[in-house]
Parts: C-alpha cells; structure tokens; sequence
C-alpha cells in the first residue's frame, strides 16, 4: 500500500494512539517505501513533539495535542466524505449566504459546493478560500485575521470584527469535539471565540463531525449545544453520545451511503 505523506502520517500517528508505539521496519513495509524515508517521517512528527523517537521506531508522547489539518486529512476520510456528502444536500437550492469554519469536512463540503451558482460562502478558513477563489459563479468573502498554521484558519479581533457585520443564512462549523455537557470544542482558546462569532450571525448551525468527535470534550468551549439546529455525523459515533445531544433538542443526522 502506497500513500501520500500526509496520509501515511497520519496512519503513523493513529497508530501510536491505538498501540503507544511503532516500529520503523514494520511501517516501511506496510507502506512500501524505504526505511529512510520512514525515519524522516517519525524525525518530522518528532520535531513537532509529536512522538518521541527510539532505536528502531517511536512512542507516543503524553500530551493531549492538535494534530495539524495537513495530517488531518487522511484520518476518517470516508467517513468525512460520507459527512460532507450529507451536508451538502441538506443546503437549501438558490441564493444562500454559508459560512464555513475552517475543517478537514468543510474543506470537503466546499469542494462540493464549488460549482453551485447564486452562492456566497463567509470563511475564515486559508485552504477552503483557496479552493473557491477562482470559481467565478460563485462570491467569496474572507474575514482576515491573524493565520493560525494548525488549522490554516484566520482568528483573533480582527476576524471577530469582520464577522460582526455580516449576516449568514446557514454556518456549517468543523469542531474537534461536541457534547451534550461541553458542547462544541476545540484546542485553541482563540479559534473558538471567532467561530463563535461567525455562529452567532448565522440563522441556522450545522455542525459536521465524523464519529471519533462525538462526546469529546476539547480545552476551549466555541458555544452550548443548544445553539446549533443540526449535527451531522456517521455510524462510528457513540449512541450514548449521540442520544444526549438529541435529549438537548439538536437534530442528529447519521449519514449513510
């Protein structure tokens, strides 16, 4: 099996939170490529004190970090495409203001949407504004802000300020974590204050979050759980955790092929 760098990363990286440790020799088979170039991966992943390397592979480190979306991307893809696919047909047809956090999902759901016409997408996401700009039937507006590199999101006052002065239809929001008690999450203290400014201006929230996000509960709170209409996840997501959020009055859509 042969995979981008990015994917096979993240399949590193997985790995390590399942069983603690890999062995080089082990991955550079399964992977099918040189050990050389397992061992560059593992030095990269330890540089960002992701792992922490020894003699013929790596350990996982203690701490509760933000993979970066680069590495995101390969995690749960078909389930994210599954989300995605979901979402987009919940959209209504015609002129529509969406608002787009930035997300490995929405990333996806904005490649869907990219030939929609009579559409005005509000983002603060670097690569979904990437996908979309050249599309000349549809309208882009980007908040500005200061550029966070984990999620290729733009944040802080001057995003909040850009924000407040638009009116969204519907906010489709990526979040690392949603729960009946902690509602939606995220690592980062900032990025949660501007989603939270982009939801307040939206009619309608629609969260999409493959399983493995379902019941988490991450550092900094973006909004309750009472301020979003819709979550749209796939089957791998915990029913306990998907029967609290509905108790909470939010639609819980399971996505199916």
């Amino acid at each position: 099996m042969s995979l981008r760098r990015a994917e096979r990363v993240s399949a590193i990286l997985e790995r390590l939170a399942a069983d603690g440790s890999v062995d080089a020799g082990a991955l550079a088979g399964e992977f099918a490529v040189s050990a050389a170039t397992i061992r560059r991966d593992l030095q990269v992943l330890e540089d960002q004190k992701l792992l922490s390397r020894t003699h013929g592979g790596a350990v996982a480190v203690d701490v509760a970090y933000e993979l970066p979306v680069r590495y995101r991307v390969g995690q749960n893809r078909d389930e994210k495409a599954l989300v995605a696919r979901c979402a987009a047909a919940l959209l209504p047809k015609g002129p529509l203001t969406l608002g787009l956090t930035g997300g490995t999902t929405t990333h996806m759901l904005a490649r869907l949407l990219a030939e929609r016409v009579d559409l005005t997408v509000v983002t603060n996401a670097l690569n979904i504004a990437s996908e979309l700009a050249l599309r000349p039937r549809l309208k882009l507006i980007m908040t500005g802000g200061v550029s966070r590199t984990q999620s290729y999101e733009l944040v802080g006052p001057i995003a909040d300020r850009a924000l407040e002065s638009l009116n969204i239809q519907v906010a489709v929001v990526g979040v690392d974590g949603i729960s009946a008690r902690g509602g939606l999450t995220t690592h980062d203290e900032i990025e949660a204050h501007t989603d939270a400014c982009l939801i307040r201006r939206a009619d309608r929230v629609i969260v999409v979050a493959d399983g493995s996000k379902v019941g988490r509960v991450n550092l900094a709170g973006i909004c309750p759980i009472t301020d979003v209409s819709v979550l749209v996840t796939d089957s791998t997501a915990d029913p306990a955790g998907v029967d609290a959020i509905r108790r909470g009055g939010t639609e819980v859509i399971i996505a199916t092929p």
